[in-house]
């Protein structure tokens, strides 16, 4: 690739001017305060909307912002005055990872890791707790994933972004670190020189007052640290000593704290912007100096080449680092699997990794499809992204000229380690949401914070006959928006591999399982495969034991079967499975809903003081700022319901944290006020007792 800034059609909005900007934006945010709790006031009613937080260094741009667009100044953020924090502030800690046997010959733990920039939306348009389309980016290739960067900034919204809480909820419950984006764009796309300088400025006292608020907001929101980005040409030596001395001060600030930096190849210590393509003299201080680390990995540009990644790895351990904290920079954002990449300079056949790699933009799988495109469709395109055109990580493919999917390099990861575990399978977006099998909402949402841990290995399946169809569905499921569907003629039986696990197992565990069949299906014998022991080799088969589950006949509805583990003996659970077998001839069409792991039953207690703490209406619809007090014990996330005069409650939406923000209620007939609750839901999806608070009309 040449050197010149990317063109327009490769960064979009990302780097688009305010008038641009603009006219691609949805509804504006607003400004204002929350009104009190009560009556509904006169206002837009998406005043109340809150966004992923997005600010300039410090000094604004001239002119006006662009509609939806607020111009912020870092400098001047404090969490006291920013009243989208509690929307923002994820709950979920990072999560312990183990790595089990892989799959398949040719995956490798402890060498190459992956990155990923994934921009969710552009940036002044990243609801904090999803919204009402299930036409959404959801990544659940989280066990190939090493670093997730919240891409974004544009100099016509702002260039230091935070990453919204779904994103870092579902991140974290996987062991997936996030980091923010700080982008200072090149000066074809707006970027001025006076907000590198903004960023590195010093206070009387020689400190960087920017550094220790970047950490301050990575640590009231709760994410992992900071992807930088300093693309603006212009500047020279003396800036770029400066902007090292910032790196080093802010991580020296977040080390404490569990944050880390990755630095992007791009300005180099002549303070001019050379993507290298490599680690090399020039760009080693904003990495590693003579006093230690600078950044704890390198986003290498574009502009790699065998040679120069082979020597960037050198240098990395000739400086007492490891190579693997390279990114090897793939840009998938116009073709995904089908773009030129030279994965023998990365990933050569028969010999070490030479680098890890980051992919730019692989929320391609979604937006390469057509208009009216489905939440199945788009799992499709991931799935063949993240496993391999065959959709099997046991058989990836992977070699030669072509796309190297990341289950063919990469050892996948587990957070499965103690009980109790619990999927519905919910990929965190959908066209309906279930409660029981039955929908308790009909409008699509998305909201990536109630997505549940879901089988890292699409799709391994071991059969001597005709391999099934696995995919997400997402036409009925047991609770939240999907189910796993498993279709085909299962004339011999077919063992789909699950769940990886370190899971502890004593004389008292239950494994529950809920399914069901289609009314199309033919009927399916069900066993639960379980393995007390790990798979003897990489790509060899785990030493399951079967359990029966029953025999499903066609368009039997929802069952739960929980079955005792005792009589397997105490041990560590090493990997969960179904083994299915079709019954009479005809293709099976079988859901799964459900599947949990516990040594008993829990409910958890109840959230308190559930308050409107805003209203605004607009064209007969009112929106709601609702806060609630933390329910004691374990809560894996809260949802929100309302009681409507017919009795029935409907779903209005979930998150793990205290607030949410309700777009557009309206009233039910004569109702003389709007009847809230929230509820604490359990890792074992058990639902406690509400908190309730009216809204009257």
């Amino acid at each position: 690739m040449n050197r010149e800034p990317f063109p327009v059609s490769r960064r979009r909005v990302l780097l688009a001017g305010a008038g641009t900007a603009a006219a691609l934006l949805g509804p504006s945010p607003g400004g204002g305060t929350a009104a009190a709790a009560g009556r509904p006031r006169a206002a837009a009613a998406d005043s109340l909307q809150p966004y992923a937080s997005y600010w300039f260094p410090d000094s604004l741009p001239s002119g006006t912002p662009g509609d939806g667009i607020t111009w912020r100044s870092l400098a001047a953020w404090t969490p006291g005055a920013d009243r989208d924090l509690a929307f923002n502030t994820t709950t979920v800690p990072l999560a312990e990872r183990f790595t089990p046997v892989p799959p398949n010959t040719t995956a490798r733990a402890g060498q190459a890791r992956i990155s990923a920039l994934a921009a969710f939306d552009h940036t002044a348009g990243n609801p904090s707790q999803g919204s009402a389309t299930a036409d959404h980016y959801a990544p659940t290739h989280w066990a190939y994933l090493d670093e997730l960067v919240f891409w974004g900034g544009s100099s016509g919204e702002g260039l230091i972004l935070a990453p919204n809480a779904p994103v870092v909820d579902a991140a974290h419950r996987n062991g997936v670190p996030v980091l923010g984006t700080v982008f200072l764009p090149p000066v074809a796309y707006g970027g001025q020189l006076r907000w590198t300088r903004d960023l590195v400025q010093r206070d009387a006292a020689g400190r960087f007052p920017l550094a220790t608020k970047l950490v301050q907001v990575a640590r009231e929101y709760g994410f992992d640290g900071w992807f930088l980005n300093a693309e603006t040409g212009g500047g020279d030596a003396a800036l770029a000593g400066e902007m090292q001395a910032f790196l080093r001060a802010l991580r020296a600030a977040g080390a404490g704290h569990g944050l880390r930096i990755t630095w992007y190849d791009a300005m180099n210590r002549t303070g001019q912007v050379g993507w290298q393509g490599a680690l090399d003299e020039l760009n080693q201080p904003f990495f590693q100096d003579d006093a230690g680390p600078v950044a704890d990995s390198m986003f290498v540009d574009f502009r790699w080449s065998a040679g120069r990644l082979a020597d960037s790895g050198r240098l990395a351990e000739e400086l007492g680092r490891s190579r693997y904290e390279l990114w090897a920079g793939v840009d998938v954002e116009s073709a995904g699997w089908d773009s030129g990449t030279d994965w023998e300079a990365i990933l050569p056949t028969g010999r070490d990794h030479v680098v890890s790699y980051g992919f730019y933009r692989p929320e391609w799988t979604l937006s390469h499809l057509p208009a009216g495109r489905t939440p199945g469709q788009f799992h499709a395109a991931d799935d063949r992204f993240w496993s391999g055109e065959g959709l099997d990580p046991t058989r990836p493919g992977g070699t030669g000229g072509g796309w190297r999917a990341p289950a063919s390099a990469v050892a996948d990861r587990s957070t499965l380690t103690s009980l109790p575990f619990a999927t519905t399978f919910s990929t965190g977006h959908g066209l309906r949401w279930y409660e029981n099998g039955t929908a308790t909402s009909g409008t699509p949402w998305n909201h990536l914070g109630l997505q549940d841990r879901l089988p890292p290995r699409r799709w391994a399946v071991r059969t001597a006959g005709p391999r099934p169809d696995v995919s997400f569905d997402f036409a009925d499921a047991w609770r939240g928006g999907s189910s796993l569907l498993v279709r085909g003629a299962l004339d011999r039986p077919a063992t789909l591999e699950l769940f990886p696990a370190r899971l502890p197992a004593g004389a008292a565990t239950v494994l529950d399982l809920t399914h069901r069949t289609d009314p199309s299906s033919g009927p399916v014998t069900v066993e639960v495969a379980v393995a007390l022991r790990d798979a003897p080799a990489p790509g060899e088969p785990a030493p399951y034991v079967h359990l029966p589950a029953g025999t499903l006949q066609p368009g039997d509805g929802w069952r739960t079967v929980s079955l005792r583990l005792g009589a397997l003996g105490t041990g560590i659970l090493h990997a969960l499975g179904v083994r299915l077998t079709g019954r009479g001839g005809a293709a099976v069409a079988w859901r799964l809903g459900a599947l949990a792991v516990r040594d008993g039953t829990a409910s958890p207690a109840a959230p308190s003081g559930l308050t409107v703490t805003g209203t605004a209406s607009s064209d007969g619809a009112t929106a709601v700022r609702l806060s609630w007090r933390r329910a004691t014990g374990a809560v894996r996330h809260y949802e929100l319901y309302r009681q409507l005069p017919d009795g029935r409650r409907e779903f209005l939406g979930g998150t793990c944290g205290t607030a949410y923000y309700v777009a557009g209620l309206r009233r039910a007939g004569d109702e003389p006020a709007a009847r809230l609750e929230v509820r604490a839901v359990h890792e074992l999806f058990t639902v406690s007792k509400p908190s309730k608070v009216q809204l009257p009309w």
